[in-house]
């Protein structure tokens, strides 16, 4: 089938199956969680369709010098980045439109960008494809925008967008797309990959990644860890196991670092609760396997209804992640919230 690509063999045959019998759809839609492969499986689709696929590799945003394109645009004024739309199209036939600016956000001018793109003609051969990264990530406005060109695509035009779940989409935008769904890597799957990638630590970043390649040959271990920290002497402050002053210094630490985003603290927050949830029903397979003990302490003493409300408000902030909220306040207004009852006369105690 595909090279190079790991897991989803179900996908990856479909769309195989696709460039054979010519008959591709004009828009297709790859969901699934975030690293699991998706932006991946669209490049090696559009390789199979477009020919030479290296120059289609270059638009790999997780390769170091596009990454570094994508973080510096984040300090550049609105109106110069609403005047210069984000892409990458190394293959004069495949163009890539990813999330672009502190909040990581499809633009509507990289939407009306596509509609212009669209109408150009193929370089090579018959086809164009665009691939649009994260497309729940635009808002209605863009979303809108580009279903004009959903509705009335040229001939020789394929859309892939990618989404972490088909239905934060309109359901216009949901309804014109063959959606694909794509699942976490098995663990055998995930091993061949790793193997392949040659990283350190491979049987804890195994464990965190939860099926997803991408997460696994991505995070840095260091930094995760003093994430980890921080968000653990939240919950633990939340929980009342903690004096709130521990917490407190994290967040005074975690204000000072602009460069600090909040979803990435709640992501770590989510994994922290996973394990809870899970220890706390006799599972002990969890995914921050180092804190076994740790956890399963704070598991004993929490209640179910304590650990749905935490996921819920850390919901409600992931919510608020695109309206720049300020971490520090954000974080600490969580750990009070939580808090048990007849513990906040002492709140700020260490």
């Amino acid at each position: 089938m595909f090279p190079n690509f790991f897991g989803n063999s179900s996908a990856a045959t479909t769309l195989h199956q696709l460039v054979r019998s010519g008959r591709i759809p004009q828009t297709i839609l790859l969901a699934g969680p975030a690293g699991i492969g998706k932006a991946t499986l669209a490049r090696r689709f559009a390789a199979a369709l477009l020919g030479d696929p290296a120059k289609i590799e270059h638009d790999d945003l997780s390769l170091e010098s596009n990454q570094t394109i994508v973080d510096d645009r984040e300090k550049w004024q609105a109106d110069k980045r609403n005047d210069d739309p984000l892409l990458f199209a190394t293959h004069p036939d495949f163009v890539t439109f990813p999330p672009d600016g502190p909040l990581r956000q499809i633009s509507i001018p990289q939407m009306r960008l596509v509609k212009e793109l669209a109408r150009l003609k193929p370089l090579h051969g018959s086809r164009r494809v665009f691939l649009i990264d994260h497309i729940d990530r635009a808002n209605e406005q863009a979303a809108n925008s580009l279903l004009k060109t959903l509705e009335e695509p040229p001939d020789h035009l394929v859309i892939i967008m990618t989404a972490e779940n088909p239905y934060d989409l309109l359901p216009t935008i949901r309804s014109r797309a063959v959606t694909l769904p794509l699942t976490p890597l098995a663990h055998d799957d995930m091993l061949a990959f790793l193997k392949t990638r040659g990283v350190n630590h491979q049987e804890r970043r195994l464990g965190l990644a939860g099926g997803s390649p991408g997460l696994a040959v991505s995070i840095d271990l260091e930094v995760y860890d003093q994430r980890r920290t921080a968000m653990w002497s939240l919950l633990q402050a939340a929980a009342g196991q903690a004096p709130f002053g521990v917490w407190a210094r994290h967040s005074e630490a975690l204000g000072a670092k602009k460069a600090e985003k909040l979803d990435l603290l709640l992501g770590v927050l989510y994994l922290l609760l996973e394990d809870l949830l899970l220890l706390a029903n006799g599972i002990r397979e969890i995914r921050n396997a180092d804190m076994l003990r740790e956890l399963e302490s704070l598991a004993n003493t929490v209640t179910f209804p304590w650990i749905r409300n935490a996921v819920k408000r850390v919901d409600d902030l992931a919510e608020l992640v695109r309206r720049n909220i300020q971490k520090s306040l954000a974080l600490d207004a969580l750990a009070v919230a939580l808090r048990p009852p007849g513990q906040y006369g002492s709140i700020m105690l260490s």
